[in-house]
């Protein structure tokens, strides 16, 4: 089946959920297709069962998952090898930088339903030189897109896609690479419906992709010849929509996870509250990623969807459809710098619409991070010029942990201003402070303890 006729964003393609009213009423008939052809419940697709396309690129059978899944989460559904797109061979045999395999594990969304999540483990070529056993890091990836072509896994073993009709970068794999070069094991989630067929990823939402991070790290306690071990020291790491599944997954752990004990997270640019980075992101460069967000909370929200059946246009449904099968790369090209004034009866700006409906709000104000203390210590960093995440809402969130006791090392980024809304005030930091990123948390999972700055937090930007 191809994901070119997709569903309106807000019905999951789940074939046993209920449909639901949608977003896109004009595509419900599409959705019901959809789900009707739907692969069987089988741990493989039958033979010469119709594959999944999107965008023209077939996604692996594996992405298809069972209609039953096993209780708990964190368990393991399906493995296969997974090659890297960038290695070489060692001269014992093995893979550098590793050896990685393709996970399929559950998960619990944010509704308590049981759900199948991809991702993938990569065992570590170069050895573990700290004390205790091989330690692990858990990786939430930046934004990819809402298509299943754009999964961080797809992304390990294709660096780049580029075709007629999609583009995506693996730009996460940098910082993989160099998790791995210190000798942890890594793992990378591919979130809630990214790269799984029977749903539309829920981007940006706070449990989904909290527990998901949270549930790899289960999952690849079990991959069959993994060295981690419930001894090893686990990490977090993640910067944008990955900065905030890490702080997302770091609050979430004391209740969701308290047999994980985080040795250290780390949380660049989160998105914390997201009307005010709404705002940010409406007319940029980025602006496709507003269309993420409404896809994704218009499928689990009934509230939302409600008030945007009201409020969106032709051009607004049209675009949102669109965006429900793009990556970054596509979203770039197809929707850059549009504001969402385009997409609403009336011309009020998504952002205006949904603070104007306290129903609608309220289902952002839920997504806010901030209302727990984050386990174990954490190392926000945050751009003073980024425009795309705002700075301002990323620093809130360090105040909002320090004030609950938290264990926060606060970095804000200081680069020159390198244009308005053009994504260099985002991605600059990002590459500025990863080296410093990725030994913070390597000291962490070696035993050092973090030294908060807690106490000078108010007086820094």
């Amino acid at each position: 089946m191809s994901r070119s006729t997709t569903p309106s964003p807000s019905t999951p393609r789940k074939p046993a959920r209920r449909p639901r009213r949608t977003l896109l009423a004009g595509v419900a008939v599409t959705a019901a297709c959809v789900c009707a052809s739907a692969l069987p419940a089988s741990a493989s697709p039958a033979a010469g069962s119709e594959p999944v396309v999107s965008r023209g690129v077939p996604i692996p059978a594996f992405y298809t998952p069972p209609a039953d899944l096993p209780a708990g989460n964190g368990t393991l559904v399906r493995h296969e090898p997974l090659r890297l797109g960038l290695s070489l061979p060692g001269l014992d045999g093995r893979r550098i930088p590793g050896t990685a395999t393709r996970l399929m594990y559950t998960s619990t969304d944010s509704s308590g339903q049981r759900t199948a999540v991809t991702g993938a483990y990569i065992e570590p070529y170069a050895a573990w030189k700290g004390g205790g056993p091989r330690p692990l890091v858990a990786v939430a990836s930046g934004t990819m897109g809402q298509g299943d072509q754009c999964a961080p896994s797809l992304a390990l073993q294709h660096p780049l896609t580029l075709t007629g009709e999609t583009v995506s970068i693996g730009y996460d794999n940098l910082a993989v690479y160099r998790l791995l070069a210190t000798g942890a094991a890594v793992v990378v989630t591919d979130y809630a419906g990214l790269g799984t067929t029977d749903r539309l990823h829920t981007y940006v939402n706070r449990l989904d992709q909290g527990h998901a991070l949270l549930d790899a790290v289960r999952a690849a306690r079990s991959v069959p010849g993994a060295s981690v071990t419930a001894a090893s020291r686990v990490g977090l790491y993640g910067y944008s929509q990955g900065g905030g599944a890490s702080a997302s997954a770091a609050e979430l752990q004391p209740s969701y996870a308290p047999e994980i004990d985080l040795a250290g997270t780390y949380s660049g640019a989160p998105p914390a509250d997201l009307t005010a980075v709404m705002k940010g992101i409406d007319g940029s460069a980025l602006a496709g990623a507003l269309g993420w967000s409404i896809n994704g909370f218009a499928q689990a929200e009934p509230d939302l969807r409600d008030v945007l059946d009201q409020h969106v246009n032709g051009a607004g449904r049209a675009a949102l459809k669109d965006l429900s099968t793009m990556c970054v790369g596509d979203a770039v090209l197809g929707h850059g710098f549009t504001r969402s004034t385009r997409w609403t009866v009336g011309g009020t700006s998504l952002g205006d619409v949904i603070a104007a409906e306290p129903r609608a709000r309220a289902v952002l104000d839920r997504q806010r991070l901030g209302g727990g203390r984050p386990g174990g210590p954490v190392r926000l960093a945050t751009g003073v010029h980024d425009d795309i995440v705002p700075h301002r809402q990323s620093r809130q969130l360090a105040v909002d942990w320090c004030a609950k006791g938290g264990d926060v090392t606060y970095e804000a980024v200081n680069l020159p201003n390198l244009g308005d809304k053009i994504l260099t005030n985002h991605l600059a930091p990002y590459l500025a402070d990863q080296g410093e990123a990725v030994s913070w948390l390597a000291d962490r999972l070696a035993g050092e303890p973090a030294k908060p700055n807690c106490g000078t937090l108010p007086l820094r930007r």
